[in-house]
Parts: structure tokens; sequence; C-alpha cells
């Protein structure tokens, strides 16, 4: 199983970025996936999640109306959104795979890791 996250940078906030997850060696849409956010000595936190037939999403209140989760399944890929860029969304952004039907915030319902990409955005 392989998760591979992409598209990160620096960019200026009110600026956007669009990440990607591309997937490999697993049955894609048997999986719900979420983006994950790690800042510099904080805990891991949830962004956003996506069911497996994009049937439902799921936001956390700090990313609701910037941010915006879809996904590919012919590309087995997931994508993120990032609109209205805020100095404090500057993270280590994660994607994960879930076996839920439903998206889920919860980070020890996924299973699946990828690597992560850095954002950084400048004030």
């Amino acid at each position: 199983v392989q998760l591979v996250e992409s598209g990160g940078g620096l960019v200026q906030a009110g600026g956007s970025l669009r990440l990607s997850c591309a997937a490999s060696r697993f049955v894609f849409d048997d999986y719900a996936i979420g983006w994950f956010r790690q800042a510099p000595g904080k805990e891991r936190d949830f962004v956003a999640a996506i069911s497996r037939s994009s049937v439902s999403t799921l936001y956390a209140d700090s990313v609701k109306g910037r941010f915006t989760i879809s996904r590919d399944n012919a590309k087995n890929a997931v994508y993120l959104q990032m609109n209205s860029l805020k100095p404090e969304d500057t993270a280590v952004y994660y994607c994960a795979a879930s076996t839920d039907s439903s998206p889920t915030s919860l980070e020890e319902r996924y299973i699946y890791w990828g690597q992560g990409t850095q954002v950084t955005i400048s004030s």
C-alpha cells in the first residue's frame, strides 16, 4: 500500500494550494480518505475526509468554507483544494486511508498513511 502526497509549498497568506494524494497497491474505492496536518510542536489534527464514492465529506471547523476535498477513483487520487490560506495553516499535510464507509475525523480509524507534504504560509 502506498500513499504519496504532493503539491505542498510556500505561498503568501490569502493564496491557494492544491494538494494531491496518489494511491497505489490497494483497491482505492474500498477506502475513505482523509487529510490530516501537523504543525511544529503540535499534535496531528484532522483536516478533511471523503467517503469511498464522494457522497459524503467532513471538514474541521478551522478549514470549513476554505478547503475542499475531492477524489477521482479512476485515477486513484484525492485532492485538497486550499483557498484563503492563513499562516496557521502551516503544517505537514498527510493523507490517510480508512476502511470506514463514511468519512471520519478519528485518526485511529486510518490504517495507511503517506509521508506528508510541507505547506508553509507566509504572512
